[in-house]
Formats: structure tokens, C-alpha cells, sequence
């Protein structure tokens, strides 16, 4: 396969990997307790499939998304250059309206998880408080997945950094040295700064910054493609990634063990981080390197629908929640029923979304509304 071939034809290979970020986020939001928490409260045998089924979908995690959304940009800017300020409105309209929208959504939503499980009045709260809503807007708090969008931007903004690693793909090699540093600013932050008013908008900024090197990544991915890599160079990629993978998954399985037999999640083991953090890196280069133009076509047929199911699957997550957890179900039927509920529930209404021109929007796809889609028709004469 040569470059000519990868950049003319629709990369089905990227549509795959959206399409597996979309699904895996599910999973991995639907692998823990009502609490966020890998089921203390249960033996440490019965806590060995929710914890390992989440080490399988967080190879998966939302810097994958990261990398995927800004190989997409560069790569479009690379073909069809344009200004800061035009690329910049046209990403704040395609991130930021769904976004308020959703903010808008969820702020209130919680409130039947919270009623149902007793900690309303804790939202309730939050509503009221200016700070709070800042806070959903600037950083997404607003609910534990929506932190993504306003990430995704900030990123966005860097863009012109990213695009010098098109021609020199090796400057990608950088996202080690920006994942180091994060690592070493957040401890020296969290260790000093966590009282501090404002606090979590420090963290986010060492984030964004730190961040930028998944669009270094990212672009120096596009490099090697535009650069020219026939099949031999492309299964060199795919089996260096590979082999990089499996040595971070080992580590993933030494980590999912101390969370099996301790019942918390084990913050302080240094190598998960490592393992964490790359594993989005090397499952975007194998499916680089595996791409086959012989990949079902189905799979760009339900790849749009991703950002839409990262998007709207806490809703059917907070249902099944409330239904499954007075079950006293065990954690493996708990996780598989709500994971296999949430993945359902989350594409049924983007499809169903897609569909309605008004509102295909929210879940990004459709045209992005404008002020004059809102104002009333003009009365016809008699």
C-alpha cells in the first residue's frame, strides 16, 4: 500500500479506532461501582472480571480520541490550509455547541441518580452556586466524562505547534518528555496546591500543556503516512506497536492484580501511569500499521456515531445503575449488563438523534444550528 493509496481512500482503520474509543469508554465508566470504586465491598474474587474488563477497554481512553480528533485536524489542514482564525471558529463551533448543550443537560439530569441514591441535596447545591457553573463550562465538571470537549479545544488552540512534526516525524518522540513532566508537575502540585483556591484549573493548565504532546504524536503519524510507507514499513509499525503494547499491558496486569486484592485503586503505582498514558500511542500505530483496504466498509458506517455514544451513554449508565444495583447483582453480571445496556442505550439515541435535523447537532453530526434556524416563519398573506 503506498501513501497515494492511504490518503486517497477512505482510513478505515481510523474509523475503527473511533469506533473502539467510543464503545471502550463505555465499558470503562460501566467497570466500577455506583461509587466510581472497583466493588471494596466485595471478595477479592469476585472483583477479577470487572477489574481485568477494565484494563482491556482503558487501552482505549479518551487520550485516544485526543490523538484520533487531531490527526483529523492536521491532517486537514495539511490538505487544505487555512487561517488560525478560521480554523479556530469552525472547531469552536463543532466542539463548543455540543458541549454547552450537553452542560446544560447533564446539570440537571444527575439530579435523578442523585434523588434515587440520596445525594441531592449536594447537587442542588452546585446549582446554585456561580463557581460551580464556571467550573461546568470551563472545565467540564459538570459530569465525569464531559471534561473532554473543553480539553479538546485547548489542544486545538496549540494546533500550529503540532504541525512541524508533519515533516519531522521524529519530534513526536516529545509526548515522553510531556508525559514525564506531567507526571513530576502534578505530584509536586497535588503534594502542595490542593488547598488552593482554584486549584483544579492548575491542574487542567499543566494538563493542556502537557497534552500538547499527543498532538505532536499525532502529527508526526500523519508525517510517516504523507511521507510515503509501503506494506513492509507499515508492518514494521504494526509489529513495533504491538510489541510495545503487550510490555505495557503486562504492566496494566501487574496493576489490575494490586487493585484486585486491595479493593482501591493503587494511584501510587508509578508504571501504570506509563502504561496508561502510551497504551493510546501504540494501539493508534498498530491500527496504523494494520491498516487493510479490505476492512468491512460497515465499520465507517457506524464510526460517526462514536462521539455521540462518548457523549450521551452516562444517561443509560445512570439508569441501568439505579435498576441493576438494588439487584444485589455480583460485579460481573453488574458491569457486563450495564456495559452491554449502556452501549445499546447510547447508539439507539444517536441514531435516533442523527435523524432529527434540529438536533443531530448535539451528538455531531448534522449541520451546527445558526441563529436564523430558531426564528419564527414569517406569517403568509391571505
Amino acid at each position: 500500500m503506498t501513501t497515494t493509496d492511504v490518503q486517497s481512500s477512505r482510513m478505515v482503520w481510523l474509523d475503527c479506532l473511533r469506533l473502539i474509543a467510543g464503545v471502550s469508554i463505555v465499558g470503562l465508566h460501566a467497570s466500577s461501582d455506583i461509587s466510581g470504586q472497583p466493588f471494596p465491598d466485595f471478595s477479592a474474587s469476585e472483583r477479577i472480571f470487572p477489574v481485568l474488563f477494565r484494563a482491556v477497554v482503558y487501552t482505549a481512553r479518551t487520550e485516544l480520541f485526543i490523538i484520533i480528533s487531531l490527526f483529523l485536524l492536521v491532517m486537514s489542514l495539511d490538505k487544505r490550509p487555512r487561517s488560525y482564525g478560521e480554523t479556530i471558529k469552525v472547531q469552536a463551533r463543532r466542539l463548543l455547541l455540543p458541549f454547552v448543550f450537553w452542560v446544560m443537560f447533564f446539570a440537571f439530569y444527575r439530579l435523578i441518580k442523585a434523588s434515587y441514591f440520596g445525594y441531592q441535596d449536594a447537587i442542588l447545591q452546585e446549582l446554585v452556586n456561580p463557581f460551580q457553573w464556571l467550573s461546568y463550562f470551563v472545565l467540564g465538571s459538570v459530569q465525569y466524562h464531559m471534561h473532554f470537549l473543553p480539553t479538546l479545544f485547548g489542544l486545538v488552540l496549540m494546533y500550529p505547534l503540532y504541525l512541524i512534526a508533519i515533516d519531522k516525524p521524529v519530534i513526536g518522540l516529545v509526548v515522553l518528555l510531556s508525559l514525564f513532566a506531567k507526571r513530576e508537575v502534578d505530584l509536586w502540585i497535588w503534594a502542595n496546591f490542593r488547598d488552593m483556591g482554584g486549584f483544579e484549573y492548575l491542574v487542567r493548565g499543566v494538563k493542556l500543556v502537557t497534552y500538547a504532546g499527543y498532538g505532536i504524536v499525532a502529527a508526526s503519524f500523519y508525517g510517516l503516512l504523507k511521507q510515503g510507507m509501503n506494506s513492509k514499513a507499515l508492518r514494521g509499525v504494526f509489529w513495533t506497536a504491538l510489541y510495545l503494547g503487550v510490555i505495557m499491558f503486562m504492566v496494566k496486569l501487574v496493576y489490575s492484580n494490586k487493585v484486585i486484592l486491595s479493593g482501591d485503586w493503587q494511584y501510587n503505582y508509578d508504571p501504570a501511569y506509563w502504561a496508561d498514558f502510551l497504551m493510546p500511542v501504540f494501539l493508534f500505530a498498530m491500527f496504523m500499521g494494520a491498516q487493510n483496504p479490505k476492512w468491512s466498509a460497515i465499520i465507517s458506517t457506524w464510526a460517526p456515531y462514536s462521539f455521540g455514544i462518548y457523549l450521551v451513554h452516562p444517561i443509560f449508565l445512570d439508569l441501568l445503575e439505579m435498576m441493576l444495583w438494588p439487584m444485589a447483582l455480583s460485579p460481573s453480571l453488574f458491569v457486563a449488563f450495564k456495559t452491554a445496556g449502556g452501549i445499546a442505550g447510547a447508539t439507539t439515541l444517536v441514531v435516533v438523534l442523527s435523524r432529527i435535523k434540529l438536533l443531530a447537532w448535539t451528538v455531531g453530526l448534522g449541520a451546527l444550528p445558526r441563529l436564523g434556524d430558531f426564528k419564527k416563519p414569517a406569517v403568509m398573506a391571505k
